[in-house]
């Protein structure tokens, strides 16, 4: 793994040193930007997903790829579908008509992702799949973290935590992400891949949360703990969101902090809920690093160069290899929640706020 990584930071710093060499940082992002392939203006499109299943797309990756196409000096269009398959695909079609050169998407579903790579392929536009593997999609790029890694550490995070109750024998339940996101797919198989050897844990309950809804979770839990009449030790939740809709119905009957509950994506909410004792771990992905390899590839694309991937992924549908920057995922508990601080990724001041701040002194935040 830190093999891979070491490769992972060269690569990026390969990518980067393309962008010094390729054009201009003029802060509106477009005037003078050298001619891209077929001598059209470099220009980028990236589509998010939403606002609803994680705040990170508009507070983290929106900004830290504005700055980073703002120092290359090219021009870029960034859009939130709001979760709205026909408004993705009507942004993708207003990106391709507006001159884009180059489309980055983080999908809604494989099916809407594959349809909007497919017209922008056809209209020679080049495509890079951020986040999300678009299955069958046939993107150029691949860049993400290794999902797979990231369910390892819930599912060795939940075995600590329970371990750490004192709880020889437990019953757990998955509370999974959106059965569309191939990334749901791959969290599952990496924390399935962990419990499913412990024999001391019986898996009680096992379902899917549509769009990632945070609302949906909550009754999808309730009816879970109501089914299971309360006995329920462990709860393994794919991100920070489904987490806090899990918490939500612990508070209600009196369980938060009893059982432990993960998360994913080390926002503000799941760290304070990590302070506060309801919540036992995350997994914190560096936003920054992800979207600056993906922003240097699609800087290079746009300007017509192709730039390098360290590693490869195999599309399950497709059987293609897809050439992919895969970064490596840390978990977070209590002991390590400055991490998260100290790489800039949240503020001290958004995090340690009125009955917090105490929180945050004894867990060492600064």
């Amino acid at each position: 793994m830190r093999r891979r990584f070491l490769n992972v930071i060269a690569a990026v710093a390969a990518l980067t040193l393309i962008l010094a060499a390729c054009g201009g940082g003029d802060d509106d992002g477009g005037d003078g930007a050298a001619a891209g392939a077929g001598g059209k203006t470099p220009k980028i499109g990236v589509i998010l997903p939403d606002t609803k299943s994680s705040a990170r797309w508009e507070n983290n990756d929106k900004p830290l790829l504005e700055q980073a196409f703002k120092a290359a000096g090219v021009e870029y269009d960034i859009q939130n579908a709001q979760g709205d398959k026909t408004q993705f695909q009507t942004i993708a079609d207003q990106m391709i008509t507006g001159g884009a050169n180059v489309l980055m998407i983080v999908n809604l579903d494989s099916g809407t992702g594959k349809a909007v790579l497919d017209k922008a392929k056809s209209q020679g536009v080049a495509t890079i799949d951020y986040d999300r593997l678009t299955l069958n999609g046939g993107a150029q790029y691949y860049v993400s973290f290794d999902n797979v890694a990231v369910g390892t550490l819930q599912g060795e995070g939940l075995a600590k935590c329970l371990e750490a109750k004192g709880k020889s024998n437990a019953n757990i339940v998955y509370l999974n992400g959106s059965p569309t996101d191939n990334n749901a797919t791959l969290f599952k198989q990496g924390y399935d891949g962990v419990l499913s050897k412990m024999s001391q844990y019986k898996k009680v309950d096992d379902q899917s949360v549509p769009d990632w809804d945070n609302q949906q979770a909550g009754t999808i839990f309730e009816q879970m703990y109501t089914k299971a009449d309360g006995k329920i030790d462990g709860v393994l939740a794919a991100n920070d969101g489904l987490g806090n809709a899990a918490i939500a119905i612990l508070k209600k009957n009196n369980a938060n902090g009893d059982v432990p509950v993960t998360g994913q994506d080390a926002t503000v909410q799941g760290l304070q809920n990590i302070l506060n004792g309801d919540q036992c771990m995350t997994v914190y992905k560096a936003i920054k690093k992800e979207a600056d390899a993906a922003a240097a590839l699609a800087v290079g694309l746009a300007k017509g160069e192709q730039g390098s991937a360290p590693d490869t992924v195999k599309d399950p549908e497709s059987g293609a290899d897809v050439p992919s920057v895969l970064l490596e995922p840390q978990a977070i508990t209590i002991d390590n929640v400055n991490d998260v601080v100290a790489d800039g990724y949240v503020t001290k001041e958004e995090l340690c706020t009125g009955e917090f701040a105490a929180k945050c002194t004894e867990a060492g935040v600064e």
